[in-house]
């Protein structure tokens, strides 16, 4: 009787490859040591722009829990205004990435993301800022919901999304639906940002 071997799954994805079969997008993983100097030190070069000290907030130790492993999963900055999510969204995140792991990460504000929704979509590292702002996206008589689109391209195709909005969940949810309320939870990493704004 002749013995039917079963290829390995390294074997049958390798098959499943080759036939355009969809598998799993890798995802984005980093871990950067010493999150929390690395961090602090980022702030205070980029607020001294602005003639500004840092002040570190009980947030950002959980920001530095995800840039010492991030398990494959974006970021999500949600709640009170000014408790410095832009900052770290724009410019504080995108530089520690690409200064310790050579990844260059898109920026875009909310109602850029409308008018450019293609180019964010083509991109594998985007972080968008004020999340909530923007209208819907009108490409040649289409209406497109953006921020819906972007993070099914990170559930599907293992984008890593950065987000920051001063929407609630009851907000989030109102706004953008369940869809892709469960899209944010299951591709990020979420942090509430509560307390005085650092501005006053």
């Amino acid at each position: 009787m002749e013995t039917i071997t079963t290829p390995s799954l390294d074997g049958v994805c390798a098959e499943m490859q080759r036939h355009g079969m969809k598998l799993p997008a890798p995802k984005v993983r980093i871990h950067i040591a010493d999150a929390q100097a690395k961090m602090e030190q980022a702030l205070r070069f980029f607020l001294k722009a602005e003639a500004r000290e840092p002040v570190w907030l009980p947030e950002y130790d959980e920001v530095c829990q995800w840039l010492q492993d991030n398990r494959g999963r974006g970021l999500f900055l949600y709640g009170n205004c000014g408790r410095g999510k832009t900052l770290l969204g724009r410019y504080v995140l995108p530089a520690l990435l690409l200064q310790h792991y050579q990844k260059v990460v898109t920026v875009y504000e909310a109602q850029e993301m409308n008018m450019k929704l293609d180019e964010v979509l083509l991109r594998h590292i985007v972080s968008i800022d004020d999340i909530g702002t923007e209208g819907l996206c009108n490409t040649y008589g289409n209406k497109r919901m953006a921020f819906a689109e972007v993070m099914d391209a990170a559930e599907k195709q293992g984008k890593l999304v950065i987000a920051t909005t001063n929407l609630g969940v009851r907000e989030i949810r109102a706004q953008y639906g369940d869809r892709v309320l469960e899209r944010i939870v299951a591709t990020t990493r979420r942090i509430l940002f509560e307390g005085e704004s650092l501005r006053y």
